[in-house]
């Protein structure tokens, strides 16, 4: 047998999964990920869960252990110009951009994985933050002749 480590991110699961615990036997569509690409969006993970197309199969193994992947972001309101009057600029709100905050990253293990993630306020002074759950990183059992 062996472990792999899985990114389920969180839209995946509030779109299409299913919850699950440690010790449960579950069938997810993986897709490797390029061993270069793996710190990045995988957050290490060997593998990502793709609910919405390829590949058709599915890999069947243990769930071993999950840890919700953590990371806070700047809270900034995104504006763009509205149409020009000579003389005056007007902004009008499209929203809310999130921008990473560098070392801001956690893993809190868990022994079940949601079916909602979030986000909430992280009190402070200076620009807004928000501290979101971005998936689950989910360590996988499964046959030697299952890896993704």
């Amino acid at each position: 047998m062996a472990h792999v480590r899985v990114f389920y991110e969180d839209w995946q699961m509030e779109c299409c999964g299913r919850p699950f615990s440690v010790g449960d036997e579950v069938g997810l569509r993986l897709v490797a990920v390029d061993e270069g690409a793996r710190d990045g969006r995988w957050y290490g993970a060997e593998a990502w869960v793709e609910n919405h197309g390829d590949p058709r199969h599915k890999t069947v193994g243990r769930v071993r252990a999950i840890d919700l992947v953590h990371e806070e972001y700047t809270a900034a309101h995104v504006t763009e110009p509205v149409e020009p009057v000579p003389g005056k600029v007007t902004f009008v709100s499209d929203g809310r951009g999130l921008e990473p905050v560098p070392g801001t990253r956690t893993l809190e293990p868990v022994d079940r994985c949601p079916r909602w993630f979030g986000e909430k306020p992280v009190p402070q002074q200076g620009p807004p933050r928000v501290r979101r759950t971005r998936g689950a990183l989910v360590t996988l059992e499964v046959p030697d002749a299952g890896r993704p």
